[in-house]
């Protein structure tokens, strides 16, 4: 958005002028015709001098006009012109052209929404309130040297901004060029969200590994101590010592493998790979499992292979934490049902859909929406019983992510749930 030229100050019209001067005129003429009255001045002379007296009063204000409109059209925005205009209304940030005084010439359309309380021809820091504006607005004014701040706006939502400063010079429009100030504004929000996350990452991975470390380290200070000659004892704790260490070889294997995929996100896998196979090597792997819970596995899929563009070691990893899961918290249900079904999409192909259904205990509706999130457990108790790292639905995530697919849970408390994993089918695939 940028601001409309000032229009050149008109000059005082002649009848304001002469009304603004009518009490000395007449006091003039009243003063004349006494003294020609008294014969002390001639009728000529009187109108000579009631002439000057009338320019003495109105020509100084012709003068005064013209020199202060010249003054103005000097002071205010002495760099407003189209061109400069364009350049700041098409900076795609928020941006405002400050002059030296750090009033606003211009300002594009992010600037106004950013701040709505900016106005042309204003002190931008009646319009910013921010302390971490003020002061870099003001040293940059002192020093004609660009500056850098970071606050945090709280309208209309919490985001992080980044401030930039740049003096310019910019063409005026008497010649030469003006010194000005550019302010940028930048949303570092994603950046910080970012951050943010790594930062948790970093704590709850640590966490995570050391939790098994001390016990570790505690069971082997016990073993070295009173227990080291109770072969009962020391058959116990070495059994916990070895879930322990397993618990944390699956945390670093999960560690790893999401590192992996997240570095080759965005490269989407090309080789033609059969859905089927996979899910069943996957099912049959897990059979020791389902008999130790008590679980019947079911698989509902076509006899034609179902092809795909994948990467089979990450399809394999997926479909494992998928089934995995179902017998892990949903065995109470006694049953666990592995679909495949194909949707027909817009383009022509289909959407393969391969769903884990379990009949458990179900998932309450608030953590559904974290369920993929690093380190989110419903119940951190229960999870760790049942040796989960807190990373196997946000590694499926990023598998799907990778393969250009996408996940959808669906859960109902007290009747189980349902992860669907969907893939874009390749147009020479067949699936029934």
């Amino acid at each position: 958005m940028a601001i409309d030229a000032p229009s050149s100050p008109s000059v005082q019209p002649w009848s304001d002028r002469l009304r603004h001067s009518t009490i000395i005129l007449i006091a003039a003429a009243l003063a004349l015709s006494v003294v020609v009255s008294l014969g002390e001045l001639s009728v000529v002379r009187a109108v000579t001098v009631f002439l000057c007296i009338a320019a003495a009063a109105l020509i100084p204000w012709r003068l005064h006009d013209t020199a202060a409109s010249r003054e103005d059209t000097r002071r205010v925005n002495p760099v407003e012109s189209a061109p400069v205009a364009a350049v700041v209304a098409g900076m795609p940030d928020p941006a405002v052209l400050l002059d030296r005084a750090g009033r606003v010439i211009h300002l594009n359309a992010a600037a106004a929404q950013l701040a709505p309380a900016l106005r042309k021809n204003e002190l931008a820091q009646f319009a910013l309130r921010s302390p971490e504006i003020i002061t870099a607005l003001r040293e940059s004014i002192a020093t004609t040297e660009p500056r850098r701040a970071t606050y945090l706006d709280h309208v209309p939502v919490d985001r992080w901004m980044e401030l930039i400063i740049t003096p310019v010079p910019v063409p005026t429009n008497f010649g030469g060029a003006d010194k000005c100030m550019l302010m940028t504004f930048h949303d570092q929000t994603p950046l910080r969200r970012v951050e943010e996350m790594r930062a948790d990452f970093v704590a709850n991975a640590s966490h995570e590994l050391r939790t098994p470390l001390a016990a570790l380290s505690g069971f082997i200070d016990t073993l070295q101590g009173q227990a080291k000659d109770d072969p009962k004892a020391r058959e116990r704790f070495l059994g916990i010592m070895h879930n322990q260490a397993t618990r944390m070889a699956r945390l670093i294997d999960d560690l790893l493998s999401l590192s992996r995929v997240e570095l080759s996100a965005h490269v989407r896998p090309d080789t033609l790979v059969d859905l089927l196979p996979i899910i069943l090597q996957v099912a049959d792997g897990l059979e020791p499992l389902a008999r130790e819970r008590q679980v019947d596995v079911e698989t509902n899929l076509p006899q034609a292979p179902v092809m795909i563009a994948g990467d089979r070691e990450e399809l394999l990893r997926l479909f494992e934490n998928l089934i995995e899961n179902a017998l892990k918290y949903g065995a109470s249900g006694g049953r666990v049902i592995v679909s495949l079904t194909a949707t027909p999409v817009p383009d022509g192909t289909q959407e393969i859909k391969v769903m884990v259904r379990d009949f458990g205990p179900g998932i309450a509706p608030e953590h559904l929406p974290r369920l993929t999130e690093r380190f989110y457990r419903v119940d951190v108790g229960d999870s760790r019983s049942q040796g989960g790292t807190g990373l196997g639905l946000s590694l499926v995530k990023h598998i799907l992510n990778r393969h250009r697919g996408r996940l959808l849970i669906e859960s109902v408390p007290k009747q189980g749930a349902v992860f669907t994993a969907c893939f874009p089918q390749v147009k020479t695939s067949v699936a029934s």
